[in-house]
């Protein structure tokens, strides 16, 4: 899967009727590799189409059938009746639509979309697709590539043993499916894994056939959508399940694949210890504007972390007290074992035991809310008995046996810890600001937010250096200060490996991290965590060098950090604030000058990238994405967010799981050995006057534009998103203004919906347009062949324009814009199509996608879908803003949720 919105490779590529399951296949050819594809996409469509028709009718089952014919052939531009064309017959067919049909007819095209991705993702892992794309021959091949070009096989092995991954799982609401209808997905894809394999009866055929059939009308049948917000404590749940149905599983299944890659080619094992891949987690402890994520919050969901660690690692001790039986042992596992007939399952039911009594504690602890009355297992404890037996077994020539299940539960503790996932803890910069202020003022030192930056770091830097307390323990603050206090206070009473960085937001000066510092010591943490300041808009990310050269320059701060930085990019808000063409060269520059000013002072830079799934949030295939970034900037690791939907289309199988993981593998050693080129002097020029063009072209229309704030709430479902129960966090960082005021995800949201993709495209276009007309046409060209990060620029500006429709989003103005402002409408459609001229005179193609077919003829294919959806919700919008009916803001809502699933994300 990729993490740009764009339908990969193996994508849907037949649009099955609903009633027949026949296939449509792709300019008449039939390609063998996607075969299996072909045949689940029809059969999954065939057994909706079934359900629908038992449910309500064979004549409403025509009714969808005929929508689809029409939409496929206004796709196709041909008449489907003697009295107009299918497209005018299609907007009369679902303007006329009865009330009582509105629901089931978004739920018909919602559904099949849905069931259209299961088969996707299926193919992409299924023993079709194996010889060609499996997560074992991309790890063999791309180190094969290395040795091929050059790199010694002494450098592969140190950068495999190097690796570093951690994966920052968010609560970011994008996710519109319920965990139950996940869960449904999910064995729909696992029946399909089945229905593959050889040898199977024909009453096994049937049985998984049938569960098919259920599990597609139990979704029919069922509610679509949650009837209320999840808590942040429900998210991290959410994100625990998440590990428990897929990435336990698929962590130890990755590294025996990358073992035995390395093996091949290298001649060396991984290390017994190594733990190339980590988790963390902002699930529960993402208070940046998040009002319901609380000290008390935090607090619950870091012992609910702890507990299904212990639930997993108890499962997978049980099963080995079933397995090794064995009697033979060396002489260090006597020792602990005593005279035990059978000595691994003497110590492992020892180490059972302790894992139950950790469970019910912890239970008790979340019950009661008062700490632990004894302490629990540490990693080293359960790392030590479960070496123990690994080594035994190795010296008594039982190797086999030590090298299955005993071997993985060996590599979960190195990922997972005992705390299943590391917690960061974000927060807002004002937020500290507002605390010291008020802290100071009561002090009577003065305002602490009124002075200026000088002020504030020698103030800091003093307070930082000295030992007395600087909080009166009679001081009775604000409640908002108190909860900030809280928060610290938490910190401070978890063990060191619960949590990750604390990531501060906003962060636009060297005071902003040196405040984090004072009140993590004022709350008596006893150990250094990363503070990683965010730097987030375009006047952040220009300053971003200038900030952390102040902060290494401070003797304290340099002693404190132990020669080791993190630093977080924001690719949503910088995106939302410059266009995405002059965010992303601002990105790559702030990378840039971080790295020079960390080598200076000799610190090591991880690089946290706040990445999103669609290209207007920073998404990109991850392949090139980690490709594209600037030389050095892997090889302290990668950290990034996996946010909302991408957490279940990258990882929500185990399958799925171990390809992703596999995926950035090979993109980092190859990053880390094969330097990317640096950009060419007249390369960075160049880049540099598009960066400013295209940010001038974004804001004129974005802030400049009178009309503009208006025409985006009345053209997109701007305002019926922040109704939908999608996540804990409000959609808005604070109530009332402008776009400013609203989170990047319901803003890139809102215009994929109206198909517009603004966001994504907005300024670029037209910059390239210019360096067009000022003879600039070779070196474009010469950067998109040579620079892997304009490359991706280019490919990215390609998949918005494939799925960007002028011809919906006019739609969208004629139902629900006034005709006073749909000039603007017209403007930026009139744009678009400028734009999408000036990238093909770039690349020289005359087609968008023209090196990837199958992709661009997929997101053709899924528009005969998708639609009906659009011109339905434009019908929908049009009514509900006239006269609200709960009926047509349920409709409204299965839309936003089949446009979703047709566009493959949502933020």
């Amino acid at each position: 899967m990729t993490t740009s919105g764009a339908i990969p490779a193996g994508s849907v590529t037949c649009s099955p009727a609903w009633a027949s399951g026949s296939v449509d296949t792709v300019n008449g050819e039939e390609r063998e590799v996607y075969s299996q594809l072909r045949s689940n996409v029809s059969f999954l469509g065939r057994l909706l189409g079934e359900t629908i028709a038992a449910a309500d009718g064979e004549a409403f089952l025509e009714l969808v059938e005929k929508i689809r014919r029409l939409s496929k052939s206004a796709r196709a531009g041909s008449d489907s009746a003697s009295d107009g064309s299918a497209h005018d017959e299609l907007l009369e067919v679902l303007r006329t639509l009865d009330s009582v049909q509105l629901v089931p007819v978004a739920r018909a095209f919602s559904q099949f979309l849905n069931l259209a991705n299961i088969a996707d993702q299926h193919n992409t892992v299924s023993r079709q697709m194996d010889p060609l794309f499996s997560a074992s021959r991309n790890l063999l091949g791309n180190l094969n590539d290395l040795l091929r070009e050059g790199v010694s096989r002494e450098a592969v092995v140190a950068s495999v043993n190097a690796l570093s991954i951690e994966l920052v799982l968010t609560a970011h609401p994008t996710e519109i499916m319920r965990r139950t209808l996940i869960h449904k997905h999910t064995e729909i894809g696992r029946c399909l894994s089945q229905l593959e394999l050889q040898g199977l009866t024909e009453r096994e055929q049937e049985q998984l056939q049938s569960r098919l059939r259920e599990l597609i009308a139990q979704i029919w049948y069922g509610d679509d959508f949650r009837s209320e917000r999840p808590s942040p404590v429900d998210e991290a749940k959410w994100g625990f399940a998440v590990v428990e149905d897929s990435l336990w599983r698929a962590v130890p299944e990755f590294l025996r694949r990358l073992d035995t890659a390395l093996f091949e080619t290298c001649g060396e094992r991984l290390p017994l210890d190594a733990a190339p891949v980590r988790f963390a987690s902002w699930m529960g402890s993402d208070r940046d504007g998040n009002p319901n994520v609380t000290a008390t919050v935090t607090a619950e969901v870091l012992w609910l972390s702890r507990w299904q660690a212990t639930q997993l690692y108890l499962q997978d001790v049980n099963r080995l007290v079933e397995e090794l039986s064995m009697t033979v042992c060396n002489d260090q596992l006597r020792a602990v074992a005593g005279s035990s007939h059978e000595p691994y399952r003497a110590v492992l039911r020892t180490l059972r035991e302790q894992l139950r009594g950790d469970l019910q504690l912890i239970e008790e602890v979340l019950d009661s809310g008062a700490p632990p009355e004894r302490a629990l297992l540490q990693e080293a404890d359960l790392w030590d008995t479960l070496q123990l037996c690994y080594q035994s077994m190795r010296d008594c020539g039982m190797q086999e046996i030590a090298d299955g299940a005993l071997l993985d539960l060996l590599r979960r503790v190195r990922c997972f810890g005992v705390h299943l996932v590391r917690h960061d803890v974000r927060q807002d910069s004002a937020r500290h600001t507002a605390a010291l202020a008020e802290l100071t003022t009561y002090l009577g030192l003065g305002d602490y937010a009124g002075w200026d930056e000088a002020t504030r770091c020698a103030f800091l830097s003093r307070e930082l250096s000295g030992r007395r307390p600087l909080i009166p323990p009679r001081w009775e603050p604000s409640a908002e200060v108190a909860e900030v206090l809280a928060t610290f206070a938490v910190i401070a009473r978890q063990p060191r490996d619960a949590l990750g960085a604390y990531v501060i937001s906003m962060a636009r000066q060297a005071s902003d991290v040196l405040a984090v510092h004072l009140l993590l010591r004022e709350a008596g943490c006893p150990f250094e965590l990363p503070v990683a300041p965010l730097f987030e808009t375009l006047d952040d990310l220009s300053r971003a060098r200038e900030v952390l050269a102040s902060l290494l320059a401070d003797p304290w701060f340099r002693g404190r950090i132990g020669g080791r930085m993190m630093v977080m990019i924001g690719y949503s808000d910088s995106a939302k604030d410059a266009g995405v063409l002059a965010a992303s060269w601002a990105q790559y520059r702030a990378q840039e000058e971080l790295l020079a000013v960390c080598q200076q002072h000799d610190v090591k830079l991880t690089l946290f990238h706040g990445r999103g799934g669609t290209i207007g949030r920073g998404g990109a295939p991850a392949q090139a994405a980690l490709l594209s970034q600037p030389p050095r900037s892997l090889e302290q690791g990668l950290r990034v967010t996996e946010q909302g939907e991408m957490i279940r289309a990258k990882l929500g199988w185990t399958s799925l799981a171990v390809k992703t993981l596999a995926l950035y593998t090979s993109a980092i050693c190859r990053a880390n050995l094969l330097t990317p080129p640096a950009p060419q002097t007249a390369w960075r020029e160049l880049m540099e006057t598009l960066s400013q063009e295209s940010c001038a072209a974004y804001r004129q229309i974005i802030r400049e534009e009178p009309d503009f704030i208006e025409y985006f709430r009345h053209a997109t479902p701007e305002q019926e998103l922040a109704g939908l129960p999608l996540g804990s966090r409000p959609a808005r960082r604070r109530n009332g203004g402008g776009i400013e005021s609203l989170r990047a995800i319901p803003w890139i949201f809102a215009w994929s919906q109206n198909r517009l993709m603004l966001p994504a495209w907005l300024g670029a276009g037209g910059a390239l347009r210019g360096a067009l007309e000022r003879g600039d046409a070779a070196l474009l060209r010469e950067m998109a062949a040579a620079w892997p990060f304009f490359a991706t620029r280019l490919s990215m500006l390609e998949m918005v324009y494939a799925k960007a429709d002028v011809g919906l989003s006019a739609h969208y103005d004629e139902c629900l814009v006034p005709p006073p402002l749909q000039h603007l409408g017209v403007t930026l459609r009139s744009q678009l199509q400028q734009d999408v001229d000036t990238v093909l005179e770039i690349s020289g193609s005359e087609t968008l996608l023209a090196d990837s077919p199958w992709i661009r003829e997929s997101i053709q294919l899924r528009n005969i879908y998708t639609d009906p959806l659009n011109v339905l919700q434009a019908e929908l919008l049009q009514r509900q803003r006239a006269q609200p009916q709960p009926l047509l803001e349920q409709a409204i809502m299965v839309t936003i949720a089949g446009i979703a699933a047709g566009m493959r994300n949502t933020g």
